[in-house]
């Protein structure tokens, strides 16, 4: 029996290029698209049929040809830059996504997976930040590609995913990342007083990836969407705390008041993960193991030279 095409936006990426390892793993066919302007090819794992190209572009057609299941991960998606570019922003995670749903179309693709984001939620009564504002939108060319063509779409929205991978060439990097990263070089990560109130819900890459391998064969996730976090909330002291623990460490951070920033939202994110486990998902990994995966994984980027 033949195996099945997988195909994967966002290959080099975070979350695409673990899941990609995943699907490898699990005996699946995996073609991966990145055009590598944010992503690493060497993350891209063995095994990948990987092409070099935008999302945005007509070009990746034939590529979606015979392919079984898509998961399109790929976009623009730190919050920063996304809002000092909002024309860049919307043109890839729109326009892109628009165009990977039409490819997924033309190919008669079974089904397609995209990510969507907590940060759609996140908003008192509004959308706050082009990042959100261009997830919501897909969203909305979801539901115009099943309604209007009859295709197979399933959301992924994803809460504050870590693990190892996860971008720490990124300007700000991600906060966790900008933690352990610090603590490794042994200088003291910076708090601000209100940390213990600014939380999220944290969840680990394998346990999304998890998710995601379950979609392919499980018919019930068809033409729905799924929040996928852990249930519960951290704040940015316990994640302190955490990774000082499973390191070992005994640098202390240094505190201060956070500056007024327009754009900073002290705020809980929790997932209501009820529909993903009547199905029969569940996080399986502890947050003291998720973090010391993180360390383990940076420390090696640091062996390499990779992390100056």
């Amino acid at each position: 029996m033949a195996k099945k095409k997988i195909l994967v936006t966002g290959v080099a990426g975070f979350i695409g290029s673990n899941l990609a390892d995943r699907l490898i793993a699990a005996g699946y066919e995996v073609i991966g698209i990145d055009n590598l302007s944010s992503g690493v090819q060497g993350q891209v794992p063995k095994g990948v049929t990987f092409h070099k190209l935008d999302i945005r572009s007509k070009d990746i057609y034939p590529v979606f040809l015979g392919v079984d299941t898509v998961f399109h991960l790929a976009a623009k998606n730190s919050l920063p830059e996304c809002q000092r570019g909002p024309v860049e922003t919307l043109d890839i995670n729109v326009t892109g996504t628009a165009n990977v749903f039409e490819a997924s179309k033309r190919a008669g693709v079974r089904k397609t997976i995209y990510a969507q984001s907590s940060a759609v939620e996140e908003g008192d009564k509004r959308l706050k930040g082009f990042y959100a504002i261009s997830k919501f939108a897909d969203g909305m060319i979801d539901e115009g590609y099943k309604d209007a063509f009859g295709m197979t779409i399933t959301g992924a929205r994803y809460f504050n995913v870590y693990g190892p991978r996860q971008d720490y060439r990124r300007n700000p990097p991600p906060i966790m990342t900008k933690f352990i990263v610090k603590m490794l070089k042994g200088e003291p990560p910076l708090l601000f007083e209100d940390d213990d109130k600014n939380t999220r819900d944290f969840i680990y890459v394998d346990d999304i990836n998890d998710f995601h391998l379950q979609c392919i064969e499980d018919d019930r996730v068809n033409n729905r969407m799924f929040r996928l976090g852990t249930g519960a909330s951290t704040s940015m002291k316990e994640v302190f705390e955490t990774i000082r623990k499973v390191m070992g460490s005994s640098v202390k951070p240094v505190v201060k008041v956070r500056p007024n920033d327009p754009d900073f939202k002290a705020a809980e994110t929790l997932a209501d993960i009820t529909d993903a486990t009547a199905l029969g998902w569940r996080p399986k990994t502890s947050f003291d193991d998720g973090i010391r995966a993180m360390v383990e994984y940076l420390k090696g980027e640091m062996a390499k030279g990779n992390i100056k």
